[in-house]
């Protein structure tokens, strides 16, 4: 079952008006199915064949002449001959729409891409399942706290149901889980093979990391400080590497799509302000698989619950921008010295909304009491806030924060 994914509409636009589309994202989050349904009868290779692959590295001229355009290639930064041919095909036909791209490997992709197809080539990043895509929702407008939000997630039918929330958190994102009816070992059984198909193709294959224990160790820690500040020092310690390794490490899970850094909020109050990012786990089945959360009910009556519901929300509003076709979502969190912080922020046009996340189904407005140390920034605006939560429906709080049920953000 083919669930409707929100970026279609946007990589139908850029398809229209760029010669090459680009999709980028973790593995199996449905890069290709999405552009098979939006694009359907273009003819689709992929360079997961290792065939096919050779044949492409071998005669890029002969693969083009094969697959000739309209195509979609996936994965093809395993090719990287390709996209100089791309470059050529593309300068002598100049159609609208000729490639589409896929790729589990930002880092080669778009060094291949800012190479040879810098201008050609529009890029979406994309994400698992949104909570608004599981629900059917038609409304796909970035997250940003205020009435305009709530008045158009309240005319849609979304009711609360906490299980399935709850369920919905644990299980994760990844497509396959929801293309038919599964229990608990299905879900054991595709973290596992996801998990080895990432360190024999990803490690393995693109970062040619040779101690897969250690390596290991180092994810499932990563998974463990997920919603925590970045500290090198703490990973390195885990996994019995020094911090250069780490940082390296670190950068792999980033660009394979298995983590966020969420940045620092920075403004002229200069060395008040903590300047060390965030970490997120992109998908927060996947994490509690690694830490062994195996049942909904464990996680939330686990330690880690808090974290994991922040790294959900915080990666519910991070899909809203990317399924709007934003690569590089103007979010933020604030810490300063004195330990106030503030969850995620919002920049817009020299506006700031905050936003506090807490696993409560009974806010007060003692939680959101840290909002006001952005009122006082030069040159910004304090906005509308959010509390999301567990809430069961949009209410105001105070008079310029508003309580969001997770289901509705």
């Amino acid at each position: 079952m083919y669930i409707q994914r929100h970026a279609e509409e946007v990589v139908a636009r850029i398809a229209r008006r760029k010669a090459v589309l680009v999709i980028t994202g973790a593995r199996q989050v449905g890069k290709s199915t999405m552009l098979k349904e939006v694009f359907r009868g273009i003819r689709y290779v992929a360079l997961d064949s290792p065939l096919v692959r050779q044949s492409a590295t071998d005669n890029p001229s002969i693969f083009f002449a094969q697959h000739s355009p309209p195509v979609i290639v996936d994965e093809i930064q395993k090719a990287p001959e390709l996209f100089e041919y791309v470059k050529d095909i593309v300068d002598q036909r100049g159609d609208k729409g000729s490639f589409y791209l896929t790729g589990s490997q930002s880092l080669a992709l778009m060094k291949n891409i800012s190479e040879s197809l810098a201008g050609r080539a529009g890029i979406v990043k994309m994400s698992g399942l949104s909570l608004r895509e599981l629900h059917g929702l038609a409304y796909r407008e970035p997250f940003k706290p205020g009435p305009e939000h709530d008045s158009a997630m309240a005319k849609e039918d979304a009711a609360f149901d906490y299980q399935r929330i709850l369920g919905i958190i644990h299980k994760g994102s990844f497509p396959e889980l929801y293309e038919t009816e599964s229990d608990l070992k299905d879900w054991s059984d595709y973290h596992s093979s996801y998990f080895q198909t990432y360190i024999e193709k990803d490690i393995r294959e693109l970062f040619n990391i040779q101690d897969e224990t250690a390596f290991i160790k180092f994810v499932k820690a990563a998974a463990s400080l997920t919603g925590e500040l970045l500290n090198y020092a703490t990973l390195a310690a885990i996994c019995g590497k020094d911090e250069k390794t780490v940082k390296k490490w670190l950068s792999a899970l980033e660009l394979s799509g298995l983590i966020w850094l969420l940045p620092p909020y920075h403004n002229n109050l200069g060395k008040r302000l903590v300047k060390t990012p965030k970490l997120y786990f992109a998908d927060t089945g996947l994490a509690c698989f690694l830490l062994g959360w195996n049942t909904p009910e464990q996680l939330a009556a686990g330690a880690m619950w808090g974290h994991i519901f922040e790294t959900f929300v915080v990666g519910e509003v991070m899909k809203s921008y990317y399924n709007d076709g934003i690569g590089n979502p103007p979010l933020y969190f604030y810490r300063d010295k004195d330990k106030c912080e503030i969850d995620l922020i919002v920049e817009e046009g020299g506006t700031l909304y905050p936003i506090e996340i807490k696993t409560t189904s009974d806010p007060t407005p003692s939680m959101v009491k840290n909002f006001v140390k952005l009122g006082g920034i030069p040159g910004k605006t304090l906005g509308d806030g959010a509390l999301i939560c567990l809430a069961r429906e949009l209410l105001p709080l105070t008079e310029t924060v508003g309580i969001v049920p997770a289901h509705r953000i």
